[in-house]
């Protein structure tokens, strides 16, 4: 096999990267774009697949432009896997990945479209977490590597971050956060000077303790406010949270007094509003394990009688009974991983709709496919473009019984 050989450019794939052929073997492709034709430089090989960037463009693909990223492309920054697509291609091939995780997972035919979510390319990222090399400079980290490129400005980072590129940093990270309603958040075990102390609204060390000021930020969607603390888990992009929030109530299709389980829960962003549709007659319960969001989730949702928090994991809590034994409405936002050991026990309480947030549509088609032995079938998807530039991609699904 020749150092770096030229190759057909096919479909795209899940991960980031298009599929080639050299040699009989598969080759994953990033930097490319399906039907360009490339020379490739090897990064990885295996016995059955190669890994390579494409190094040089012989014929380009429409939807291919000059990425606005000086750090991105071979070798570089592994933080954006799309700064060479236009934002309307990107979305395009986010929809062709969904589909064929669906069809291939789950044998599911699924005709949808990725819908756009402002803002849809630069400036969108509102937590930041940064590596910092041995100099102390931070910056992100290659692809597939643990080797840190410095940088001195993120593209994708949110304009309103509070400022962490540009300085030395005697720590391992450094993360930086801006709120919706711009609280800003630095978490690092690094040293702090006044300026920098000053200029946020927080200091929090990796650990979790304050050292200085607030340890958390709060989160405005729509008329409700929330508190998370530190590194705890919010959605990075804007628009987010009112975006899920939006899709979820109208997939859930709630009743007064319904019984509603919001597993995977965080710090209560579902449960409040799911808690707003079965009213004071209903009964929300509110299933998550981390205790700093246990703890976040408590105060954020203190105003709602009707709801239960439970601080223990999904599967023991499905496994041992604490949940009841039915309800009307199941809500699932699982890790990255999916939900594979609780699907039989959501679908042991016989609910008449599950709505199913997912991150990575591999792990949502795999727990599809376990749902419908299960006897619940997909009844409808939606699919959001939340983090531009990148091959992540945010699903709500609905299923209700075959």
């Amino acid at each position: 096999m020749s150092a770096d050989p030229i190759v057909d450019v096919g479909p795209v794939a899940h991960g980031g990267h298009c599929v080639a052929r050299l040699d009989g073997l598969v080759v994953f492709v990033r930097h490319a774009l399906p039907g360009e034709r490339v020379r490739i430089h090897i990064t990885d090989r295996s016995k059955s697949f190669l890994r390579a960037d494409a190094v040089e463009i012989l014929e380009a693909a429409p939807g291919r432009v000059e990425p606005p990223c000086p750090y991105a492309g071979p070798g570089r920054c592994g933080g954006c896997d799309f700064q060479h697509v236009d934002p309307a291609v990107q979305r395009g091939l986010l929809g062709d990945v969904v589909r064929e995780q669906l069809r291939r997972l789950a044998g599911i035919a699924w005709d949808g479209e990725v819908e756009a979510v402002e803002p849809d390319a630069l400036g969108w990222r509102t937590r930041m977490q940064f590596a910092v090399d041995g100099d102390g400079r931070p910056g992100l980290r290659k692809h597939r590597s643990h080797e840190i490129i410095p940088v001195e400005e993120c593209l994708i980072a949110h304009p309103d971050l509070p400022e962490v590129l540009g300085r030395a940093w005697d720590a391992e990270s450094v993360e930086s956060i801006v709120s919706s309603t711009g609280d800003t958040l630095l978490v690092t075990d690094a040293s702090i000077s006044d300026d920098v102390e000053s200029s946020v609204g927080g200091v929090v060390a990796v650990d979790g303790t304050i050292r200085g000021g607030r340890g958390s930020v709060v989160e405005r969607v729509l008329a409700a406010d929330f508190r998370v603390t530190g590194s705890g888990f919010w959605q990075v992009h804007p628009d987010a949270a009112t975006t899920l929030v939006e899709a979820v109530i109208e997939a859930a299709d709630i009743a007064p007094g319904d019984t509603v389980l919001d597993l995977f829960g965080g710090v209560g962003l579902f449960t409040t509003f799911l808690a707003d549709e079965t009213g004071e007659e209903g009964v929300v319960l509110s299933v998550e394990s981390d205790a700093s969001a246990t703890r976040d989730a408590r105060r954020n949702l203190h105003d709602f009688p009707q709801v239960r928090l439970i601080g223990e994991p999904v599967e023991r809590a499905l496994r041992q009974g604490v949940l009841g034994a039915a309800a009307h409405v199941v809500v699932l936002d699982p890790p990255r991983t999916g939900a594979k050991k609780a699907v039989a026990g959501i679908a042991g309480l016989s609910p008449r709709r599950i709505v199913y947030v997912a991150c990575d549509p591999a792990a949502l088609a795999r727990d599809l496919a376990s749902f419908a032995s299960h006897g619940y079938v997909l009844h409808g998807l939606r699919a959001f473009a939340l983090f531009p530039m990148t091959h992540h991609v945010e699903c709500v699904a609905v299923l209700v019984p075959a």
